[in-house]
């Protein structure tokens, strides 16, 4: 029950960000049954489709990826290893912002740590080690403020929503999944079931 309640909260922050920031794709359904790998699943569906991401958005994308643990944290005052993979992908989306998409003011229109093939060591890539040490530092602090900076947004969405948090993840554990429809009620504040 404990673990149950954990990926409940979990979804529910990730789905409540969602839907709390604009431009991202919108949250199609939740759920607490386990899929493969993941414990749980919050399913976005894209409107339309989408060849670029724009700096907005790709920060957006963090704080959703990071809904999870922060509902955890506020709410459990623990953190899982469920949030593995959302944190290795926020981490990861943040690195491609600064290394390879020039969003970072600090370092600007840069590509940094370019990958370069390697024909003799039998693997596919290798990093590039014309990145100075400073470089290097520069290139970590970006990536940490940036996932600092849209941690932190997800944490006043969720404090400010605490009542929907509770709510959407009780209803997981009702129902174990919700679709668009009965989520959007729950962001209004109204009860999906009769």
């Amino acid at each position: 029950p404990e673990e149950e309640r954990a990926i409940a909260y979990h979804e529910a922050g990730h789905t409540i960000v969602g839907k709390s920031l604009p431009g991202l794709d919108p949250v199609h359904k939740v759920t607490i049954i386990p899929r493969g790998m993941a414990l749980g699943l919050t399913q976005t569906l894209p409107t339309e489709d989408q060849v670029t991401l724009s700096k907005h958005k790709a920060e957006n994308m963090i704080s959703f990826l990071m809904g999870g643990c922060i509902a955890e944290e506020l709410i459990l005052q623990q953190q899982t290893t469920g949030a593995g993979n959302d944190i290795e992908r926020a981490t990861e989306l943040a690195r491609r912002m600064v290394c390879e998409w020039g969003m970072s003011p600090e370092i600007g229109p840069m590509a940094i740590g370019k990958k370069e093939e390697s024909i003799f060591l039998g693997r596919e890539f290798q990093q590039s080690s014309q990145v100075s040490q400073k470089t290097a530092e520069l290139v970590d602090s970006e990536v940490r403020r940036l996932i600092t900076v849209n941690y932190q947004r997800g944490v006043t969405i969720l404090k400010e929503k605490t009542h929907i948090l509770h709510a959407m993840a009780q209803a997981l554990l009702d129902r174990e999944s919700l679709d668009r429809d009965e989520i959007d009620l729950l962001m209004q504040g109204k009860a999906p079931f009769h």
